[in-house]
Order: C-alpha cells, then structure tokens, then sequence
C-alpha cells in the first residue's frame, strides 16, 4: 500500500506535530478540535462507496492454524441480500491502530483517539459473515496488501469484485510488512490437580489461545534495503498461495477449522469455486507479490498489479513470469526505473498478455480506502486523494480490472463493454504510462 512508507511517513510528519503541539500548550480535546477542521469538515459525505453489481456482498475472516505459520484472509463472497445485515468497522480493532502509532513513534493512546476520531466509525459495505448465495461457480481472486496495509483496507475493490460474482480472499500477510497482525500460541498447561476430572477442552479452541501481534518491521540503521523486501516478497507470494490452497481445500468439502470461530457457514462454499478461472491482484507491494506468485503457481490464470512497487523482485524473474498482466498505475507515483521493470515483463511474452494504463489525476493512495475517508483538504495534504473524483478512479480501476478478467479467465459475462479501458481509452486514461522512459 505505501510503497518506501510513503503515507505512513507522511502521517507520521503531520501527526507528530499535532502530537508535539498537544503537548506543549493545549490538551488532547484541542487536537480532536484541529483534526476535526483538517479532516472531517464533510464527513457527512465521507465512507466507502458501496458496491454496483448485481450480488449482495458478505465477507467473514478466516485464520487456519493459529500459528504465524497458518494462514489468515477476509473472504468476499456473493451472499443473500438482506436488509438488516451488520457491517463490520473498517478497522478491526484497536491492536491495528496501536501498529500504526508505533510505526509513527507517537503515543499509544493518543494516536489510538486520533485515528478512532478519524476512522473509527467507518464501516464496509458488506455483509458481516452473510450467507453464501449459491449461484453456480464463482471464479476466484486473491488479493495482496501493500506495505503497511492489512487485509481490510481495500474493500472498495475486493466488494465491488464479490458484487460482480468473484470469491475474492483479501490476505492479511505475516512477514512484517503489515503495520499489525496477529495470531495465536497456545496458553500454558496448568498441572492436573485431579487425574479423574474431565477431558480437557480442544487445545486449539480460542479460549486456550492467546494473540500475540505482529507489527511492522522497519529497517534498521545501516541495513540495505533489497534483502529484506526480496525475502518478504517471496513470503508474501507463498502466502497468496497457501489462502488459494485453503479455498481449494474448502472448495472440495473438507472439514477446515477456522481459528476464530466466526459464525459464518464454511461448509456452504463447497464446490462454489471454478478453480480453473483463479487470479492474483495486488497494490504497490502486493503488486510485486503478484508477479512473484504468478512466477510461483500455474495455478493463478493472470494477475493485475495496482501501482505496483517492483523493487524487491529478483532480476530473473521476468523471463520466468508467462501469465497475462495487467498495470493499472497511478499518475504521480511511478518513475522511470520502475517502469523500466515491468517493461521487462513485456519482452518475456506477447505484448498481447502485458497492458499498462494511468488513471489521471490520482496518487498512490487513490487504491486503498483512505481516499474515501478524509476530507479533500487533509485529503490533498497527506496525498489520500489526488485531482479526480475518488469515485471516478476506482470505478475505472475496478471496470478495466474486470473487463481483463474476462479475457483472460474466458467468463461469460458482460465485462468486455469495458475492454476499451484495457487499452486507456477514455478522457481520464493515459495508454501506457505518463512517465518518461528510459532509452
């Protein structure tokens, strides 16, 4: 999501100075007050938009294996429309706004007040553990966070796939490139006291587990850099993998333990997944997974990077990568020698498969949920939102991505009305890239 920190950093600079002022003249309602002002001046008009096709979205976590070792996702599925259906917040709980502030190296709970007072309220358009709506065979799509994400933070996306009849699994990846995650480890086993008492309860039920977090790993002083990331990539790419594997495993009707116990149905999933029309998306750093996974696994179909950010990847991975792709960027954020890197993936294969488009007027955030939350002021200054209407951005975003999975996972739908996209043209598209290349 922030490629190098890049909204991260940002927050951090303007949220220290709140932090700082608080502190030195005036109280914390002080700076509710002024981020009120920045931020919220029309938050009447603020939140995620919701969906536009056809199906009800539900969504409901699953975590297999309560180890860092397991896998952990948000599913988006088509469900049964109902009227009174609880949303789930947006940000799941205050653990992943204590990773944000300890990222920016503020105080625990003052930057908890200041992003409840910002975020805290906002919810996903979706169904929370929703039933599955059996419609045939849904085509499959996992989906890859950017640095400094988590798994809830792009569901403008991942809903507006699951309207359209996708299964989408959002990936909440554990290599420390999330700003938090969690798992579990086992609690202690207290010593018997009475040999004749009851069976114990199932050592892997929750009240016998205790979460532990996970926050991001910044580098430390003197460490380079591609090391890291090459190694969280191919991470993050086995991660991709090992949630597809859970979804065929679910898909065939075997019995899967979900960790967390939601009250979501995973038995009502079986044989609701064509696994042969499955592909990978991903923003900035999760575009990069998407290439290393399509390296990784025939399985994925094509892929779809979002602004994506291609330094950790090894040099011999374009020639290896032979599935369809798709860069969808943002204006202001790529620079030459990025794009110089995926245009080596265009001379691995026929320039047919490979396609890149700009959407105008937006910046590196207009992908996640953050530039439907903020107003245009703080919006602009923190670089959320950029010229065009974030609603005009992510519909042309989420409209290419679909016409391009038509194509490529061969489905019977009316997505190719929009394959004019795929090629940039419209008045807010740039074919290709605005960037000058390299020679």
């Amino acid at each position: 999501m922030f490629a190098n920190g890049g909204l991260i950093q940002l927050l951090a600079k303007k949220t220290k100075k709140i932090y700082q002022w608080s502190r030195t003249g005036s109280d914390q309602r002080c700076t509710l007050s002024l981020l009120a002002a920045m931020g919220n001046s029309c938050s009447n008009n603020l939140g995620i938009p919701p969906a536009k096709g056809p199906n009800a979205v539900g969504c409901s976590d699953f975590m297999m294996d309560h180890t860092v070792e397991g896998t952990f996702f948000r599913l988006y599925y088509p469900c049964v429309a109902s009227d009174n259906a609880e949303k789930p917040d947006w940000i799941p709980c205050k653990g992943y706004f204590y990773g944000l502030a300890d990222f920016l190296k503020i105080n625990r709970g003052l930057s908890e007040k200041i992003f409840n007072y910002l975020f805290g309220s906002f919810k996903i358009p979706a169904a929370l553990n929703g039933s599955y709506k059996q419609n045939g065979k849904y085509p499959v799509v996992i989906f890859s966070h950017g640095l400094g994400a988590f798994r809830t933070l792009y569901s403008a996306i991942c809903t507006e796939l699951a309207s359209q009849g996708f299964i989408v699994a959002s990936v909440e990846h554990r290599d420390e490139s999330a700003s938090a995650t969690y798992f579990y480890h086992q609690k202690p086993q207290e010593p018997e006291k009475d040999k004749a008492s009851p069976l114990k309860p199932n050592p892997e039920a929750p009240e016998n587990l205790v979460e532990e977090w996970m926050y991001y790993r910044s580098l430390k002083p003197g460490e380079s850099e591609f090391p890291l990331r090459n190694k969280q990539v191919k991470q993050r790419a086995d991660e991709c993998i090992k949630a597809l594997d859970t979804l065929i495993q679910i898909n065939s009707g075997k019995t899967m333990e979900n960790v967390l116990q939601t009250e979501f149905d995973w038995t009502t999933l079986e044989n609701s997944m064509d696994l042969c029309r499955i592909a990978v998306m991903g923003h900035s750093f999760g575009g990069a997974t998407v290439i290393e996974a399509l390296c990784k696994d025939v399985n994925f179909k094509c892929g779809i990077a979002l602004d994506a950010w291609m330094f950790p990847l090894d040099e011999e991975i374009y020639v290896r990568v032979k599935q369809p792709i798709f860069f969808i960027n943002s204006e202001k954020f790529q620079w030459a020698g990025n794009i110089s890197r995926m245009r080596k993936l265009d001379s691995s294969s026929t320039s047919m498969q490979r396609k890149m488009i700009t959407i105008k007027g937006t910046v590196h955030q207009s992908f996640p949920d953050f530039t439907f939350l903020t107003g245009n002021w703080i919006g602009k200054i923190l670089k959320l939102k950029g010229e065009l209407d974030p609603q005009v951005g992510i519909d042309l975003c989420n409209r290419a991505s679909l016409a391009f999975l038509q194509r490529h996972l061969g489905l019977d739908k009316d997505f190719n009305q929009w394959d004019h996209l795929i090629e940039g043209k419209d008045h807010n598209l740039i074919p290709g890239t605005n960037v000058t290349e390299i020679s």
